[in-house]
């Protein structure tokens, strides 16, 4: 789905809208999220990685209508091919869940390693899973089921020892009249059926419903979604329904400036997490949230592990999708996944449950994390060499293999940090994990980007410090910049130049509206300007002129100039040097 700048864009695209809303005058953070402390969050804070699961009426069409295959992710199907809302609710009629196995649900899902579990309890399509008393578009009343799906699985999954969560689309209902719809104004919709006013729907539809999630299934987890024409008024009687349920968590989506205790990027990892905010990314195993029947584009599992590991080593949570069929069967290509993520969590857990961000940036050969005394080195690319290069300065006192205590390993160190020497070939072909115990409080040694081939400076957003709201994601499978959407936000490369002298700079950017950069390295100073390209996904190469580096270490530094500032994505920056 696109994840870019404008959050009406985004409504568009996907299941759930990445927003890290201010506090609304009159909010009070400490009254809203969590703070130091709070062992409410102690049990989140330790799981590190969760299921999601979107399911619903949405299964039923499996991402097609009128036999067409309907763009975009499967729960967004009714919004998407704007199919009536007679004729969509038509499809709960198909929606007949036999094969439903609450417990075996609830057995993946601790097999896989995961501490909690979050369902839909109401998506946008406005379809309930459980009998509610406030309308008839739920599973109880509209689909021959006839019974509730959610309590089985919040006994089933608390059986297991997990927690149980609910998602609840408070703002958006594209079925009861008045529910908001992306990219229509109030009242109106694609369906005479939609027109209604949006205050009767929250009062009649969303509040009375959060009431009953709330007390009915007492979710340890409620996570709102899409906080489309949501104000501060308008929000503030759903947080008030929190009060009953003060150790609940709640995510930044609600609206109206309420923040929540969790930010929850969609679909990407920022690239140095959330400073002083919980946060939790979400992500599906192929390209849909709900189940669409054709969408065969599933992610490895390595490439799920290692975003697990890259999660948990920035200090972030990871929730990870499966989207049921109509019948209520979870795919087996998840199922294969999360098993065989099981048997490395089964052996590899420790370096993930309770754990703490790493202490430096992420090395080229793989990820870190904490836990009190504890350094863990998550090995993606085991060293050709056998020598493992670690950018920290710490005194340490054992080095071992995790899976096998009995294998230890010599440390010694140097100006650059520790180096671990491996022996022998990698345990795991996705992630081994070393353990090695320190004393102290270790200190980052800090990598500066060298001259390559020819004195070329290749400065990748992967060795970037970004700050503000700009984080590294992969576009197109090629590492970006993007959320670059303020103007105070900036790029810094650590650069080391040993006889410096003048570059020619040159990139790819890609935005809907022309921009000004500023880029700067000691006394060396250039301005560019960014013309604009046909959107955020759409990189065009561009050269933006030259600058001068100074001989030895120098920062470089990407500020926007505010007066000409919109917001861009940009990728790697290449220095040739001008001969």
């Amino acid at each position: 789905m696109l994840r870019r700048v404008c959050c009406s864009i985004l409504l568009l695209a996907g299941s759930l809208l990445c927003l890290s809303p201010a506090p609304a005058e009159g909010v009070s953070p400490a009254a809203d999220g969590a703070r130091p402390g709070d062992s409410r969050m102690d049990w989140w804070r330790d799981a590190k990685f969760g299921m999601f699961i979107h399911w619903g009426v949405y299964a039923v069409p499996a991402g097609e209508y009128h036999g067409e295959q309907v763009p975009w992710i499967g729960e967004w199907i009714m919004r998407q091919a704007k199919i009536p809302v007679g004729e969509y609710r038509g499809y709960a009629k198909q929606f007949i869940p036999n094969k439903y196995d609450p417990q075996q649900w609830a057995k993946l899902a601790k097999q896989a390693g995961m501490r909690y579990v979050v369902i839909t309890a109401k998506h946008h399509d406005g379809f309930a899973l459980y009998d509610s008393q406030v309308t008839d578009w739920d599973i109880a009343d509209a689909s021959p089921y006839g019974k509730g799906l959610l309590q089985p699985l919040a006994t089933a999954v608390r059986a297991e020892g997990l927690k149980f969560g609910l998602y609840y689309s408070q703002a958006q209902d594209w079925t009861h009249p008045g529910g908001a719809k992306a990219g229509f104004e109030e009242g109106s919709g694609w369906d005479e059926a939609h027109q209604g006013d949006y205050d009767q729907y929250l009062h009649k539809i969303a509040i009375p419903q959060t009431k009953e999630i709330l007390t009915r299934f007492q979710p340890d987890v409620l996570w709102w979604d899409t906080p489309v024409w949501m104000t501060k008024q308008r929000a503030e009687p759903l947080h008030a329904l929190l009060g009953a349920t003060p150790n609940i968590i709640t995510n930044n989506r609600l609206g109206g400036g309420f923040q929540g205790d969790t930010e929850t990027p969609e679909q990407h990892i920022p690239a140095t997490g959330f400073q002083g905010r919980d946060w939790e990314t979400c992500m599906t195993m192929n390209d849909t949230w709900g189940y669409k029947s054709f969408d065969h584009n599933w992610k490895s599992t390595a490439t799920l592990l290692h975003n697990l590991v890259d999660i948990v080593s920035k200090g972030g949570n990871y929730l990870l999708n499966v989207g049921p069929t109509a019948e209520g069967e979870i795919p087996a290509e998840s199922i294969e996944r999360l098993k065989e993520i099981g048997e490395w969590m089964q052996v590899n857990g420790d370096s993930i449950y309770g754990t703490t961000a790493s202490p430096c940036r992420r090395p080229e050969w793989g990820r870190l994390t904490r836990k009190g005394d504890r350094l863990f080195l998550h090995v993606f690319n085991w060293p050709a060499d056998g020598m493992l290069r670690v950018p920290l300065q710490v005194t340490t006192t054992s080095c071992r293999l995790l899976a096998d205590p009995g294998v230890s390993f010599s440390v010694t160190r140097n100006e650059e940090g520790l180096a671990v020497e491996l022996t022998g070939k990698a345990p795991d072909a996705i992630c081994s994990v070393v353990e090695l115990g320190i004393e102290g409080e270790p200190e980052e040694v800090f990598q500066w980007v060298k001259p390559g081939a020819g004195g070329v400076l290749v400065l990748s957003p992967s060795d970037a410090t970004p700050t503000g709201h700009v984080q590294v994601e992969s576009i197109s499978g090629e590492p970006s910049f993007g959320y670059w959407t303020e103007p105070g936000d900036t790029v810094v490369w650590r650069v080391a130049t040993p006889t410096g002298g003048r570059f020619r700079v040159s990139t790819h950017a890609a935005g809907p509206q022309p921009t000004q950069v500023r880029l700067s390295a000691g006394e060396g100073r250039l301005t560019a300007k960014v013309p604009a390209t046909s959107g955020y996904q759409d990189f065009q190469p561009l050269a933006l002129g030259e600058i001068e580096l100074p001989a030895g270490q120098v920062e470089l530094e990407i500020r926007p100039i505010a007066e000409d500032w919109s917001p861009i994505n940009l990728r790697t920056l290449t220095l040739t040097p001008v001969e």
